[in-house]
């Protein structure tokens, strides 16, 4: 039985407490400064509450004294001073993060550190890093690299044709923060809403613009060694156009809050959604110039015994995952470990990573 303590009793967090409690091999802490937010969460034997406000360092480093890991399911710009207490108290640490200056914070606590520190765990950045990383090893030479991550409304109805499906934070910052990218050759930084692009999935027509934090660590590990890489996010058409207005014509871009309330008044949140993943990686193998492409879509569906959101099952499944294969010892368990270390076969294998697998999706999906 491992100790782990998840910061965040919101969506996420909660999904991820359920996810570990039923397998009866995880004793689950569910920590959060609102003693509302912890009530939403639904009984288990195998999940206690702990009411911590996360600023107050010594109650967080008394928190995580003796636990195996802490998951980070909390707002980016709060993840730095869990990690930092992860180092303090010796605790494996896992986040969600697409922040990156968070992550590089992340690395710099990891050197050196007697448990491992595990960032962007994950559906993008992670999931989609492990799927990348597992693809370009099929070439002898690479020459590109493209990463597309949506989390959709199976029935969109507004002009935006989106709902809210995960942190409202976490949205905003990848639409303003800028983008990593290597193009020609050269690691770089693009604005972030821009280089839109169409494509079609299943008869559905997508458009893909960049927004920041997507690649991870896998921009570093493929540095000179692609042509171009870029990761964009997957939207419905039209969605592009009046939030660049929104950004830059209404200035929002500096005004967050405003944004923010806007989005959470005006955009519904929907547990009707689905999570489209395209990755496509183009290169050279035995003198020819090839193609591979790994397209997937995961809808909302039942799992264990709750229904859960698309965007809720990939992340915690992701970063569940990974703390499954950190506990049983095929992860290193001390410094930084970037997601491209983790094998996709072992990840799809896992308990957990199997809800990627559309086979079982279809026998999961809910109406």
């Amino acid at each position: 039985m491992n100790n782990v303590t998840i910061i965040g009793a919101g969506k996420i967090g909660g999904a991820i407490a359920r996810m570990l409690a039923e397998t009866g091999n995880y004793a689950v802490t569910v920590a959060d400064r609102s003693a509302e937010q912890l009530a939403k969460l639904d009984a288990h034997p195998a999940v206690k509450t702990l009411e911590l406000d996360i600023t107050d360092a010594a109650a967080l480093d008394t928190a995580l004294s003796g636990q195996f890991a802490v998951l980070s399911a909390a707002p980016f710009h709060l993840t730095g001073a869990i990690a930092e207490s992860a180092a303090r108290t010796a605790t494996h640490y896992l986040d969600l993060t697409e922040d990156v200056a968070t992550t590089r914070k992340v690395e710099e606590l990891a050197r050196g550190a007697r448990s491992a520190f595990i960032p962007q765990c994950g559906l993008a950045p992670g999931f989609i890093s492990i799927v990348a990383h597992d693809l370009t090893k099929h070439f002898d030479t690479l020459d590109s690299v493209r990463m597309r991550v949506g989390a959709l409304p199976q029935y969109p109805s507004n002009a935006l044709n989106y709902n809210l499906t995960w942190s409202t934070d976490g949205l905003i910052n990848e639409y303003i923060e800028p983008c990593e990218a290597i193009v020609e050759g050269k690691l770089t930084v693009v604005p972030a809403m821009e280089e839109r692009e169409e494509f079609s999935l299943d008869g559905v027509t997508y458009e893909a613009f960049n927004t920041s934090g997507g690649l991870g660590t896998l921009a570093k590990t493929l540095d000179g060694r692609v042509r171009t890489m870029n990761y964009r996010t997957i939207r419905y058409p039209g969605h592009q156009a009046i939030i660049k207005a929104l950004l830059n014509d209404f200035n929002l871009k500096n005004r967050r809050d405003v944004l923010k309330d806007l989005f959470e008044n005006a955009l519904p949140a929907t547990m009707q959604d689905v999570v489209v993943i395209f990755v496509t990686v183009c290169g050279w193998k035995d003198g020819r110039y090839m193609q591979e492409t790994y397209a997937n879509k995961v809808y909302a569906g039942v799992v264990a015994g709750k229904k859960m959101s698309a965007i809720q099952i990939t992340t915690a499944a992701g970063i569940c995952t990974v703390l499954d294969l950190l506990a049983d010892g095929t992860l290193p368990q001390a410094g930084f470990v970037r997601q491209e270390e983790i094998g996709l076969p072992a990840f799809l294998e896992n308990r957990f990573g199997r809800v990627y697998d559309p086979d079982v999706i279809k026998v999961a999906k809910a109406g």
